[in-house]
């Protein structure tokens, strides 16, 4: 079983040898391991029991390294980049041929990240090369915000989680592709369009596509899914065969996950979690969406129903994670 600890060196001399640790990121937590190492990169798949055509995240200190593996930085990502690295966003650039194509799923881009957690910041500040580490647990199921999170799941593959403590932030990053002539948002995630708008001075046009094969990390239609049997009750509202179904459970067997005062039928003598929905809840909502989710999916319910966000900052982060969840 894994060991949890805080020892910087102990974690940067098993990523020297090849081996993979979990690492904490104001995110959530990744599954690390050396980027330039293929056989490392391959561990990373292979432990995750992730596809080999969903690209991963190369993780960097700072953004004066970026330039070692792509072959242009805009002057938008530069801009972006001053105003949020380290922080919540990932860019996609052109790469060049250092980046093994495992870590790009054979693409010829590549995504980067500069984390801001300080624990990930002495990390990769240690080593000599980037860090892919997607999220730490197995490929598809919830991602974790906890180091206790990793060791349940991965701990038997892996020796050591390096202990950060919560996820602040508790959504992945926010991914931006400069491949084409104006900036595409790839992922909704840990900073909000708004903010990324904001810097750029002007909008920037969604990639609204799912895809069996993804430009970016968490573009698949199912992800992020509890293995609790999970709706959103926006779907109940439009069919009648949902709302059966989950009538003919005891109210004791079912949980809900709801913003504000949505209601939903039957779930008064249910177990409910509920979320504000002003700014500050929607931060709070965001951190703890992950770790409510898996302390549902483990409380031995028949199913799950959660209500959606309101559509605007952060809120449009979490309501992708539970679409995506609750995708068939």
């Amino acid at each position: 079983m894994a060991e949890i600890g805080t020892d910087l060196d102990r974690a940067a001399k098993l990523l020297r040898s090849g081996e993979l640790v979990g690492i904490p990121t104001e995110t959530v937590y990744g599954l690390a391991g050396n980027a330039l190492d293929a056989r490392a990169v391959a561990s990373i798949f292979r432990v995750k029991e992730r596809p080999s055509f969903d690209p991963l995240i190369m993780h960097l200190p700072s953004l004066e390294r970026v330039a070692d593996y792509v072959t242009e930085i805009p002057a938008a990502a530069v801009k972006l980049a001053r105003a949020h690295w380290p922080g919540p966003l990932t860019m996609v650039f052109k790469r060049k041929p250092i980046v093994p194509d495992l870590v790009t799923s054979g693409l010829k881009t590549v995504a980067i990240r500069v984390p801001a957690h300080p624990l990930a910041q002495e990390l990769l500040k240690k080593l000599d090369f980037p860090l892919a580490a997607p999220s730490a647990n197995p490929f598809g199921y919830i991602s974790p915000t906890r180091a206790k999170h990793v060791q349940k799941q991965l701990g038997a593959k892996i020796s050591y989680v390096l202990d950060g403590g919560n996820c602040p932030v508790g959504l992945e990053s926010t991914i931006v592709s400069f491949t084409d002539s104006a900036p595409l948002l790839l992922r909704k995630g840990g900073l909000t369009i708004e903010a990324i708008e904001g810097v750029l001075g002007h909008p920037v046009e969604f990639n609204t596509h799912s895809s069996s094969n993804p430009q970016a990390p968490g573009m698949l239609a199912k992800h992020y899914s509890p293995a609790t049997k999970f709706y959103l009750a926006d779907e109940m509202e439009s069919s009648n065969q949902l709302t059966q179904e989950l009538e003919r459970l005891p109210s004791e067997r079912k949980a809900y996950l709801l913003f504000g005062e949505t209601t939903v039928a039957g779930c008064t003598d249910s177990r409910v979690y509920r979320f504000e929905t002003s700014d500050e809840g929607i931060i709070t909502a965001a951190s703890s969406l992950f770790a409510t989710l898996r302390e549902l999916d483990e409380g031995n319910y028949d199913a799950i129903v959660a209500s959606l966000a309101p559509e605007r900052g952060l809120g449009r982060a979490i309501n992708d994670r539970l679409r995506r969840a609750a995708a068939k």
